[in-house]
């Protein structure tokens, strides 16, 4: 007979997210502190940060500007509605970031997630295709491994069926998806940009002759796909999708929440591949994660016919009760000074030749059967172990964190790397080498 699990009793109050419970609570991963590249964990160990806390943390742990601007709103606005009222600074917020939206986006809905961002986006091209006199135009096309949250409309959309199959039944309607791009036999160990796949935008065609374009509201795609295991848009396949978009009249949005703010080396990756959405969903390093927010960017014209479309009272309805909440515009406008006065998107861009080449010197690893990369993004493509998918990378995982002292993070048999836009060239080599000996130990 198996003998039972054992755990510390003390952590059974909690349940968490999209983690093996019993398997974590039979052995922990404690984190107790952070500063810049590292973590510590509970034992006292020095952490390697290789995936910016969750893609998030983009300008490094405990910044000591955020932690005074969010210390100092708190002992004087703790909070203030968000309905029919406001404060002075979510709106200096908004104003500091639609300096970085690309042209003709400049007005912004706050929220709390990347989730609530999606979710808004959706509601937002609803809302905007009722009030032009086109409320047929209610159908949404996602993509196979397409991520978008755990909002019932952001997973019906997303495409991880692993995420869907418990909620299928009451998922949202009108919902087709694109194929994905991810294709070993043509791009495996592209560097940058696979040349394959920009065919593959011409599926929405296909979707428009079935379902017709007067019925499609918008396409939704990451423009870098990351939970899902780092899979890069072939050249040509983005613009493509934008040239289809509007010839048929579909609102396209990206999901930026991971791929925002500086991780591809600019600003949003809409300014990275020069391609232009008419809706962008953001969230993660919009605060440096040191308060939860969301955001949804929109072209001005789509924002002003939702407003102007009522005469008087609320035009959308649609909000959070902490949308735009003190303390995360307080940490938001922070972040932004420190990526602008450190130059970080800019360092980004200029770091990221050094973490191409130190990813793909994996290629000779155990198991390695791709490796993927853009900006400051790797993906790390495993043999599947036989009978036992995803169990390979999670054994990386563990030994990195437990033997390595370093946090990486897995998605099937997949390592994503992510780490913050301040790692040197000598972190990079430290990163890589402790995934390299964590491939080697458990092979």
């Amino acid at each position: 007979m198996t003998a039972p699990i054992t755990h510390d009793p003390a952590l059974d109050a909690q349940w968490m997210p999209f983690t093996a419970n019993k398997a974590f609570k039979a052995r922990p991963r404690l984190l107790v502190s952070a500063k810049d590249m590292h973590y510590q964990s509970d034992d006292g160990r020095e952490i390697l940060d290789g995936t910016a806390g969750l893609w998030c943390v983009n300008a490094g742990h405990c910044r000591p500007s955020i932690i005074e601007a969010i210390t100092r709103t708190a002992s004087t606005l703790d909070f203030a509605p968000s309905f029919q009222m406001g404060h002075p600074l979510s709106f200096a917020f908004a104003k500091k970031l639609v300096k970085l939206f690309p042209a003709g986006m400049n007005r912004v809905f706050f929220s709390n997630s990347g989730s609530e961002a999606i979710d808004s986006a959706l509601k937002i091209a609803l809302a905007y295709h009722r009030a032009r006199g086109a409320p047929e135009r209610r159908m949404f096309i996602g993509r196979t491994r397409g991520y978008h949250g755990v909002g019932f409309g952001g997973i019906s959309v997303g495409g991880i069926e692993t995420n869907r199959q418990t909620f299928a039944a009451q998922l949202m309607p009108h919902i087709d998806h694109l194929p994905h791009t991810h294709d070993l036999a043509h791009n495996a160990f592209s560097k940058g940009q696979p040349q394959w796949g920009a065919h593959l935008a011409d599926a929405l065609e296909t979707m428009v002759a079935t379902h017709g374009a007067d019925s499609i509201a918008a396409v939704i795609v990451e423009p870098l796909a990351g939970s899902t295991g780092v899979l890069v848009p072939p050249v040509g396949y983005l613009e493509r999708l934008r040239a289809l978009c509007t010839t048929h009249g579909i609102l396209l949005i990206f999901d930026e929440v991971i791929s925002g703010f500086g991780r591809l080396g600019a600003p949003f990756a809409a300014q990275h591949f020069g391609v232009t959405p008419d809706i962008m969903a953001m969230a993660k390093g919009l605060t440096n994660a040191a308060v939860p927010m969301g955001a949804t960017a929109v072209q001005s014209a789509i924002h002003d016919t939702v407003v102007n479309a009522s005469e008087r009272g609320i035009e959308f309805f649609h909000g959070y009760t902490y949308s735009g909440h003190p303390l995360a515009a307080a940490a938001g406008i922070a972040t932004l000074d420190i990526y602008e006065q450190e130059g970080l998107f800019d360092r980004a861009r200029t770091i990221a030749p050094v973490w191409e080449a130190a990813v793909h010197s994996l290629r000779d690893a155990p198991y390695v059967i791709d490796i993927r990369n853009l900006g400051l993004v790797a993906g790390i493509e495993l043999e599947p172990r036989a009978g036992f998918p995803g169990a390979r990378a999670f054994d990386a995982f563990v030994n990195c964190f437990h033997e390595q002292d370093a946090l990486i993070r897995v998605t099937g048999d997949i390592i994503a790397l992510s780490p913050p836009l301040t790692i040197s060239s000598d972190q990079i080599d430290e990163l890589v080498s402790k995934v390299r000996r964590a491939l080697h130990a458990i092979a």
